[in-house]
């Protein structure tokens, strides 16, 4: 088997792999951020965010758990955007791995540069989480995601979005929240996803109720829980790029609109 065909599991019990807890730590949150039951699209590296990642390649993934497995307990390792570069001898309260991601000296940090860089293979893009090996997965945006729906309705519709409609795109790592945060603060929402696969895997874990094909059956289902003050949230499979200019031919207007897709 080579390291393209791995699935990751992280370590879970009390077992060490490494030669204390700081480090068995770091070694278990890069592998969490890669465990398929966390990340997006684990084979490819890539954590959520469209293209945060957890290391630069497989070469540089396998390096890192190695490296981790072998460190003393007064040692930093030093990761630059996915790749390690170097261990330096520290001392025991010092950092166990220090993170560098995607820094360009801003002169050169725009886009067209950054893709060059990654191009051949000398940066990748982190994120927040992804690269800093911290992702927990969806669960960790519903909070924030609430709140902010919550607010949204104490601020501009007297208090609640209940018999509300929000409207959004985008169900990946971040924005699969959404369904579930807008359901808890009372609104109906319509989440318009084109990946499938990710609308399943929302309904699976219990953050969207329904998956739906159809635009006109989506808003039937909608109008009616909204009409009757009820939480509902849908999962439609299809570009918001269409569905969206379509609600506006069509004089259909959402109480709330956001986005949630990689394309922004």
């Amino acid at each position: 088997m080579t390291v393209m065909e791995r699935t990751i599991r992280a370590p879970r019990g009390t077992t060490l792999h490494c030669k204390n807890w700081q480090l068995e730590a770091a070694y278990r949150m890069i592998q969490n951020n890669l465990d398929p039951e966390n990340a997006e699209r684990p084979a490819e590296l890539i954590v959520y965010g469209g293209s945060g990642k957890a290391a630069r390649n497989w070469e540089c993934f396998e390096a890192i758990c190695a490296t981790l497995r072998s460190m003393d307990e007064d040692e930093t390792l030093l990761v630059q955007s996915g790749k390690p570069v170097g261990v330096v001898r520290t001392y025991p309260d010092a950092p166990r791995v220090i993170i560098a991601n995607a820094n360009l000296v801003p002169k050169w940090a725009t886009w067209d540069e950054f893709r060059r860089l990654e191009a051949l293979g000398l940066t990748m893009y982190g994120q927040m989480t992804a690269g800093s090996w911290i992702y927990i997965g969806t669960q960790g945006i519903v909070q924030g995601t609430y709140e902010t729906f919550a607010e949204c309705g104490r601020k501009y519709f007297g208090g609640t979005l209940r018999g509300r409609f929000v409207l959004t795109a985008g169900m990946g790592g971040m924005g699969g929240a959404q369904p579930l945060a807008a359901t808890i603060a009372e609104a109906a929402i319509l989440c318009v996803e084109i990946d499938q696969e990710r609308i399943d895997r929302r309904i699976r874990d219990g953050y969207c109720q329904h998956k739906m094909y159809d635009l006109d059956q989506a808003l039937a289902l909608l109008m009616e829980h909204k009409a009757a003050g009820q939480p509902i949230s849908i999962g439609l499979v299809g570009n918001a790029a269409e569905i969206h200019p379509e609600l506006v031919r069509r004089g259909v207007t959402p109480d709330v609109v956001t986005d949630q897709t990689a394309a922004h």
